[in-house]
């Protein structure tokens, strides 16, 4: 359901925005009034394009925000089945890390430091404290 006074919408029912978007361009909060898809991104590289492409119906990642110096991606929905979280310096988008959220619960992914976390929490406080 629609947030009327704020814009914001439920993020299945957000209009996908593919105007071209440079990185100095995207919004460092959470955008909540529409999907950017990384097709949109001038910037994107062939990783992220084809973020998606190993879950059902192949979706293509959105633009979720900026952690940082860091630009935070997702493919596939936000609740109850697999998606893929997906991380790259503002600066230099070859520098990269994911976190795999599992359908039927956890996840696990790599994050700056080395660590391997199964809690997307701490793979989020991991690119925050530690930026490109």
């Amino acid at each position: 359901m629609a947030d009327t006074s704020s814009g914001a919408f439920r993020y299945d029912r957000r209009p996908v925005d593919d105007t071209p978007v440079t990185t100095a361009e995207l919004p460092p909060t959470p955008v909540r009034d529409r999907n950017i898809p990384a097709t949109a991104w001038t910037d994107a590289p062939d990783e992220l394009l084809h973020l998606g492409d190993e879950l059902p119906g192949a979706p293509v990642a959105d633009y979720k925000r900026r952690i940082g110096g860091w630009l935070l991606w997702r493919a596939g929905p936000a609740t109850k089945a697999s998606a893929i979280y997906w991380a790259c310096s503002a600066a230099d988008p070859s520098v990269t890390h994911s976190f795999r959220l599992f359908a039927e619960g956890g996840g696990e992914g790599v994050g700056p430091s080395g660590t391997t976390h199964d809690s997307f929490r701490s793979w989020k406080e991991d690119l925050r404290d530690n930026q490109p």
